[in-house]
Protein backbone atom coordinates (compact mmCIF):
# COMPACT_ATOMS: atom_id res chain seq x y z
CA UNK A 1 0.00 0.00 0.00
CA UNK A 2 2.98 2.58 0.95
CA UNK A 3 4.73 1.94 -2.28
CA UNK A 4 1.28 2.60 -4.67
CA UNK A 5 0.74 5.60 -2.30
CA UNK A 6 4.30 6.71 -3.40
CA UNK A 7 3.52 5.85 -6.99
CA UNK A 8 0.67 7.79 -6.82
CA UNK A 9 2.83 10.84 -5.73
CA UNK A 10 5.12 10.37 -7.71
CA UNK A 11 2.85 10.91 -10.78
CA UNK A 12 1.93 14.60 -9.62
CA UNK A 13 4.89 15.68 -10.60
CA UNK A 14 5.01 13.80 -14.61
CA UNK A 15 4.89 16.34 -16.93
CA UNK A 16 3.78 14.86 -20.18
CA UNK A 17 0.53 14.64 -21.80
CA UNK A 18 -1.79 12.55 -23.43
CA UNK A 19 -1.63 12.49 -27.42
CA UNK A 20 -5.38 13.14 -27.12
CA UNK A 21 -7.51 14.00 -24.02
CA UNK A 22 -10.48 12.18 -23.21
CA UNK A 23 -12.96 14.68 -24.59
CA UNK A 24 -11.84 14.05 -28.50
CA UNK A 25 -10.84 10.32 -28.43
CA UNK A 26 -14.11 10.21 -30.15
CA UNK A 27 -13.08 12.12 -32.40
CA UNK A 28 -9.18 11.40 -32.73
CA UNK A 29 -10.23 7.31 -33.33
CA UNK A 30 -14.21 6.77 -33.50
CA UNK A 31 -13.89 2.95 -35.13
CA UNK A 32 -11.65 1.87 -32.06
CA UNK A 33 -13.80 3.62 -29.57
CA UNK A 34 -16.72 2.15 -31.18
CA UNK A 35 -15.08 -1.33 -30.06
CA UNK A 36 -14.11 -0.30 -26.79
CA UNK A 37 -17.90 0.52 -26.13
CA UNK A 38 -19.33 -3.21 -27.70
CA UNK A 39 -16.44 -5.00 -26.54
CA UNK A 40 -15.21 -3.44 -23.91
CA UNK A 41 -13.22 -6.98 -22.09
CA UNK A 42 -11.87 -7.69 -25.14
CA UNK A 43 -10.56 -3.85 -25.88
CA UNK A 44 -9.19 -4.03 -22.11
CA UNK A 45 -7.33 -7.43 -23.21
CA UNK A 46 -5.70 -6.46 -26.19
CA UNK A 47 -4.53 -3.12 -24.40
CA UNK A 48 -2.67 -4.67 -21.39
CA UNK A 49 -1.05 -6.80 -23.80
CA UNK A 50 0.34 -4.59 -25.79
CA UNK A 51 1.49 -2.31 -23.25
CA UNK A 52 3.50 -5.02 -22.19
CA UNK A 53 4.87 -5.69 -25.39
CA UNK A 54 3.01 -8.86 -25.65
CA UNK A 55 5.78 -10.20 -23.29
CA UNK A 56 3.08 -11.66 -20.81
CA UNK A 57 5.98 -12.49 -18.32
CA UNK A 58 5.68 -9.42 -16.82
CA UNK A 59 2.09 -9.68 -16.22
CA UNK A 60 0.62 -9.11 -12.93
CA UNK A 61 -2.93 -8.92 -11.87
CA UNK A 62 -4.07 -5.72 -11.83
CA UNK A 63 -1.02 -4.52 -12.13
CA UNK A 64 0.12 -4.89 -8.58
CA UNK A 65 -2.30 -2.83 -7.17
CA UNK A 66 -4.67 -5.22 -5.20
CA UNK A 67 -4.08 -7.95 -2.62
CA UNK A 68 -4.33 -11.16 -5.04
CA UNK A 69 -2.18 -9.38 -7.66
CA UNK A 70 0.70 -12.53 -7.76
CA UNK A 71 -0.78 -14.90 -6.12
CA UNK A 72 -3.54 -15.90 -9.04
CA UNK A 73 -0.85 -18.28 -10.73
CA UNK A 74 0.29 -15.23 -13.72
CA UNK A 75 3.72 -17.08 -14.19
CA UNK A 76 2.04 -19.97 -15.04
CA UNK A 77 -0.95 -18.84 -17.33
CA UNK A 78 -1.00 -15.77 -17.60
CA UNK A 79 -3.47 -15.29 -21.03
CA UNK A 80 -6.42 -16.86 -18.89
CA UNK A 81 -5.08 -14.53 -15.65
CA UNK A 82 -5.64 -11.59 -17.97
CA UNK A 83 -8.72 -12.88 -19.33
CA UNK A 84 -10.70 -13.91 -15.87
CA UNK A 85 -9.51 -9.88 -14.82
CA UNK A 86 -11.05 -8.10 -17.78
CA UNK A 87 -14.17 -10.08 -17.07
CA UNK A 88 -14.43 -9.67 -13.60
CA UNK A 89 -12.22 -6.84 -12.77
CA UNK A 90 -12.91 -4.15 -15.36
CA UNK A 91 -12.60 -1.25 -13.79
CA UNK A 92 -9.34 -1.98 -12.55
CA UNK A 93 -7.51 -3.83 -15.78
CA UNK A 94 -8.36 -0.42 -17.33
CA UNK A 95 -6.68 1.61 -14.57
CA UNK A 96 -3.87 -0.76 -13.94
CA UNK A 97 -3.11 0.01 -18.03
CA UNK A 98 -3.42 3.25 -17.36
CA UNK A 99 -0.74 3.36 -14.29
CA UNK A 100 1.56 1.50 -16.88
CA UNK A 101 1.55 3.81 -19.32
CA UNK A 102 1.92 6.66 -17.05
CA UNK A 103 4.67 5.39 -15.57
CA UNK A 104 6.43 4.82 -18.52
CA UNK A 105 5.93 7.57 -20.75
CA UNK A 106 5.60 10.09 -17.50
CA UNK A 107 2.13 11.10 -18.59
CA UNK A 108 -0.30 13.06 -16.32
CA UNK A 109 -3.65 13.45 -16.10
CA UNK A 110 -5.21 17.03 -16.80
CA UNK A 111 -8.00 18.44 -14.63
CA UNK A 112 -10.71 17.96 -17.35
CA UNK A 113 -9.86 14.23 -17.00
CA UNK A 114 -10.11 14.15 -13.48
CA UNK A 115 -13.29 15.68 -13.41
CA UNK A 116 -14.60 13.20 -15.84
CA UNK A 117 -13.29 9.93 -13.89
CA UNK A 118 -14.37 11.82 -10.55
CA UNK A 119 -17.98 12.22 -11.91
CA UNK A 120 -18.56 9.08 -13.39
CA UNK A 121 -17.29 7.58 -9.60
CA UNK A 122 -19.93 9.99 -8.28
CA UNK A 123 -22.30 9.20 -9.65
CA UNK A 124 -21.60 6.21 -9.36
CA UNK A 125 -21.65 6.35 -5.88
CA UNK A 126 -24.90 8.23 -6.00
CA UNK A 127 -26.64 5.42 -7.88
CA UNK A 128 -25.62 3.46 -5.10
CA UNK A 129 -27.21 4.98 -2.54
CA UNK A 130 -30.46 5.62 -4.02
CA UNK A 131 -30.50 1.92 -4.32
CA UNK A 132 -29.94 1.43 -0.97
CA UNK A 133 -32.15 3.93 0.32
CA UNK A 134 -35.16 2.51 -1.82
CA UNK A 135 -34.60 -1.35 -0.75
CA UNK A 136 -35.01 0.04 3.46
CA UNK A 137 -37.66 2.75 2.75
CA UNK A 138 -39.60 0.71 0.57
CA UNK A 139 -40.78 3.41 -2.22
CA UNK A 140 -41.40 2.94 -5.37
CA UNK A 141 -40.47 6.57 -6.53
CA UNK A 142 -36.95 6.26 -5.00
CA UNK A 143 -37.13 2.43 -6.46
CA UNK A 144 -37.97 4.25 -10.43
CA UNK A 145 -35.44 7.21 -9.19
CA UNK A 146 -32.27 4.66 -8.30
CA UNK A 147 -33.15 2.45 -11.61
CA UNK A 148 -32.52 5.85 -13.40
CA UNK A 149 -29.49 7.01 -11.75
CA UNK A 150 -28.05 3.26 -12.32
CA UNK A 151 -28.94 3.58 -16.18
CA UNK A 152 -27.40 6.97 -16.46
CA UNK A 153 -24.30 5.58 -14.25
CA UNK A 154 -23.93 2.78 -16.10
CA UNK A 155 -24.23 4.66 -19.60
CA UNK A 156 -21.24 7.15 -17.99
CA UNK A 157 -19.34 4.32 -16.86
CA UNK A 158 -19.25 2.70 -20.64
CA UNK A 159 -18.94 5.57 -22.33
CA UNK A 160 -15.46 6.93 -19.96
CA UNK A 161 -14.12 3.43 -20.02
CA UNK A 162 -13.87 3.57 -23.61
CA UNK A 163 -12.77 6.80 -24.24
CA UNK A 164 -10.02 5.72 -21.74
CA UNK A 165 -8.90 2.95 -23.56
CA UNK A 166 -8.94 4.93 -26.76
CA UNK A 167 -6.85 7.32 -25.07
CA UNK A 168 -4.43 4.42 -24.40
CA UNK A 169 -4.50 3.31 -27.79
CA UNK A 170 -3.59 6.27 -29.38
CA UNK A 171 -1.08 7.02 -26.92
CA UNK A 172 0.40 2.88 -27.95
CA UNK A 173 0.17 4.39 -31.67
CA UNK A 174 2.21 7.33 -31.08
CA UNK A 175 4.66 5.38 -28.98
CA UNK A 176 5.18 2.61 -31.93
CA UNK A 177 5.63 4.87 -34.39
CA UNK A 178 2.21 4.40 -36.16
CA UNK A 179 2.21 8.79 -36.84
CA UNK A 180 5.60 8.98 -38.26
CA UNK A 181 8.73 9.55 -36.54
CA UNK A 182 8.15 11.71 -33.72
CA UNK A 183 10.50 15.32 -34.04
CA UNK A 184 14.07 15.49 -32.26
CA UNK A 185 15.47 18.40 -30.80
CA UNK A 186 18.40 19.79 -32.86
CA UNK A 187 21.53 19.85 -31.84
CA UNK A 188 23.12 23.25 -30.89
CA UNK A 189 26.56 24.33 -31.81
CA UNK A 190 29.25 23.54 -30.85
CA UNK A 191 29.63 27.21 -28.99
CA UNK A 192 27.10 26.74 -26.76
CA UNK A 193 27.82 23.23 -25.80
CA UNK A 194 28.73 24.80 -22.69
CA UNK A 195 26.55 26.53 -20.34
CA UNK A 196 28.81 27.46 -17.63
CA UNK A 197 30.40 30.64 -18.86
CA UNK A 198 28.34 32.21 -21.34
CA UNK A 199 24.55 32.62 -21.70
CA UNK A 200 21.53 30.58 -22.51
CA UNK A 201 21.09 30.41 -25.62
CA UNK A 202 17.98 30.41 -27.80
CA UNK A 203 15.62 27.33 -27.94
CA UNK A 204 16.59 25.06 -30.75
CA UNK A 205 13.66 22.88 -32.27
CA UNK A 206 11.15 22.42 -29.33
CA UNK A 207 11.96 24.20 -25.87
CA UNK A 208 13.62 22.44 -23.54
CA UNK A 209 11.26 19.85 -21.80
CA UNK A 210 12.49 16.29 -20.33
CA UNK A 211 12.39 13.30 -22.47
CA UNK A 212 9.45 10.77 -22.78
CA UNK A 213 10.19 8.05 -20.92
CA UNK A 214 12.01 10.24 -18.07
CA UNK A 215 10.63 11.85 -14.87
CA UNK A 216 10.88 15.43 -14.54
CA UNK A 217 12.91 15.98 -11.57
CA UNK A 218 12.99 12.26 -10.73
CA UNK A 219 15.74 9.58 -11.42
CA UNK A 220 14.48 7.66 -14.19
CA UNK A 221 13.25 3.93 -13.49
CA UNK A 222 15.33 0.81 -14.09
CA UNK A 223 13.67 -0.97 -17.50
CA UNK A 224 13.66 -4.04 -16.32
CA UNK A 225 14.91 -7.07 -19.16
CA UNK A 226 15.60 -4.51 -21.45
CA UNK A 227 12.13 -2.88 -22.56
CA UNK A 228 10.96 -1.99 -24.67
CA UNK A 229 12.24 -5.06 -27.06
CA UNK A 230 14.14 -4.70 -30.16
CA UNK A 231 11.73 -5.35 -32.36
CA UNK A 232 9.32 -1.98 -31.13
CA UNK A 233 10.41 1.39 -32.72
CA UNK A 234 12.68 2.78 -29.95
CA UNK A 235 10.77 6.06 -28.06
CA UNK A 236 11.91 9.42 -29.70
CA UNK A 237 15.25 11.25 -28.12
CA UNK A 238 12.57 14.17 -26.68
CA UNK A 239 8.96 13.83 -26.52
CA UNK A 240 7.47 16.93 -26.77
CA UNK A 241 5.15 18.26 -23.76
CA UNK A 242 2.63 19.41 -26.36
CA UNK A 243 0.55 17.25 -28.47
Amino acid sequence: MDKNVEKMQVRQSYRNLWHTDLLSTIRADTPYCCFAVWCPPCASYLLRKRALYNDMSRYTCCGGYMPCSGRCGESRCPEFCLCTEVFLCFGNSVASTRFLLQDEFNIQTTQCDNCIIGFMFCLQQLACIFSIVACIVGSDELQDASQVLNILADLTYCTVCACMQTQHKIEMDKRDGKFGPQPMMAVPPVQQMSRFNQPTPPPVGYPSQPAYGQPYGYPPPPQAHGYPPAGYPQPAPAYPLNR
